[in-house]
């Protein structure tokens, strides 16, 4: 896919999660997720590339309220959201392609302002490594169905420290353009190696 569909954009989360429900009636078994987010971890820069290790889902609506799809059961375990084999993969592949990358805790939230200071303080403390709009509602999704789902933040601004640092949209793509490419080549190769 190119893209997707996000919650503060006005979709409800059947709708931000239905292209998931596309892909496991078309039979795909790995689901690759990235995101543009603002690092709250005090060692992370702009720039880096985080490989997501969990996450902490701050969305006001969750995608599996409602009545419960047969794809999966009504209560689904979450315990490894993020594959751990396939982060051990992007972390071989990382080491041997020498790509720097982060592991952390992404932090869903409704959006669409960036954070407040107070608001950056407040998830790093709850355990949040970086956050962002998007991505948990698709990965909640997938692993109802059984899809294995792997995911990675690019670091497009920093929040929650003692100086502020303002953002921009125009500046958040600055970022996320540069790391592209090291994002891809990482997941290419582990497409190849799957």
């Amino acid at each position: 896919m190119q893209g997707r569909f996000h919650y503060y954009e006005g979709y409800n989360m059947k709708e931000v999660t239905f292209p998931i429900r596309v892909m496991y009636e078309l039979g795909i078994q790995t689901l690759f997720v990235s995101n543009a987010a603002g690092g709250m971890n005090p060692t992370f820069k702009i720039g880096d590339i985080m490989i997501i290790t969990d996450h902490i889902n701050m969305m006001p609506e969750h995608p599996l309220r409602g009545k419960n799809f047969p794809t999966g059961p009504r209560f689904p375990d979450m315990h490894e959201a993020y594959r751990h084999q396939l982060i051990e993969l992007a972390d071989e592949i990382a080491k041997e392609k020498n790509i720097p990358v982060q592991h952390g805790v992404y932090v869903a939230v409704q959006g669409p302002t960036f954070e407040t200071p107070a608001e950056y303080r407040m998830y790093r403390i709850l355990g949040g490594d970086a956050v962002g709009m998007s991505t948990v509602p698709e990965v909640i999704v997938a692993n109802h169905c059984g899809i294995k789902a792997f995911g990675i933040s690019i670091i497009t601004d920093l929040g929650g420290f003692d100086v502020p640092v303002a953002v921009s949209h125009e500046e958040v793509q600055v970022a996320a353009n540069k790391a592209q490419p090291l994002m891809t080549e990482i997941m290419r190769e582990m497409i190849r190696r799957s």
